[in-house]
């Protein structure tokens, strides 16, 4: 099948494709004669795993890891759990770090009055870099 069949066929876009071809995720696809790429069902079956894989927040790198380990049936099943439980510790980490922005920019909107004075906590605290409650 051609890349644009890949495409529909997998949910990527075929600029995605010949990225993670480019980068070696992805073998080089056969060419027709007038050098169209043609994948295969095992490339298909490839590139499910790398989409599956990036929609849970895996990097390229840890892909590239996660598909050595997939074609290795002699691997460890604690190096993939290894994998996993390091990229839950950092989603959690991103998690803690997103929910005390939302908590800031909570309390700063809170404490903003909304009205039509010019007064605005959210500014000043934008202007101060974060500095404004600070002690000097």
């Amino acid at each position: 099948m051609n890349i644009g069949q890949a495409a529909l066929k997998t949910g990527l876009s075929a600029k995605m494709i010949r990225y993670y071809e480019r980068i070696d995720l992805l073998p080089a696809a056969g060419r027709t004669d007038s050098g169209y790429r043609q994948y295969s069902s095992q490339d298909l079956h490839r590139l499910a795993f790398i989409k599956r894989s990036r929609d849970l927040g895996f990097s390229l790198a840890e892909v590239s890891q996660l598909l050595t380990l997939w074609q290795d049936r002699q691997r460890a099943s604690a190096d993939v759990k290894a994998l996993a439980a390091a990229h839950i510790s950092e989603l959690e980490r991103k998690i803690s770090e997103l929910s005390g922005l939302r908590d800031t920019l909570k309390e700063l909107m809170d404490n903003c009055q909304g009205n039509e004075r010019p007064d605005c906590p959210i500014l000043k605290d934008l202007e101060s870099g974060g500095c404004v409650n600070r002690p000097a």
